[in-house]
């Protein structure tokens, strides 16, 4: 495989697990010293404290399902890789995504022999102030994708 696809693939297993709510398969995507930003700024450290807090997320909240498109993906060094991408939010029990809650997420990937592994994660609001066109645009762009 290539280097998009290796990281295409890692991306998507990521939100994947999200959507599936499946706390131990999204921590075990994560190099042992990551980093993860949440949406409201929120950190978390290492695979462990990833598992812990979506566990609490996925008992206390109905969480959405991600959609997304990559927007770049490029080697920064042999064994890391960037990754940018937009993602909309679908609000569970929702059949369409919910603008405000459109992001901006990045990643950090290193290669360890043959695997690749998340080194950082940050999901930031895509609020785009003062840009309406744009938050509609991007909102588009991923309505496309929930029907592909």
């Amino acid at each position: 495989m290539d280097l998009n696809s290796e990281i295409s693939a890692l991306y998507h297993r990521l939100l994947e697990c999200w959507n599936d709510r499946d706390p131990a398969g999204y921590a075990s995507l994560f190099t042992e010293n990551a980093t993860v930003f949440g949406f409201d700024g929120s950190q978390m450290k290492g695979p462990k404290e990833i598992e812990e807090t979506l566990n609490k997320i996925f008992a206390d909240h109905e969480t959405g399902r991600y959609v997304y498109k990559i927007r770049e993906i490029r080697s920064t060094a042999d064994d890391v890789a960037i990754l940018a991408a937009v993602a909309g939010l679908v609000p569970a029990g929702a059949t369409d995504i919910k603008p405000e809650l459109n992001a901006i997420q990045s990643l950090v990937a290193k290669r360890s022999g043959v695997q690749w592994k998340i080194d950082l994660f940050q999901n930031t609001p895509l609020q785009l102030h003062g840009h309406p066109d744009l938050v509609q645009y991007v909102t588009n762009e991923l309505r496309k994708q929930l029907t592909s």
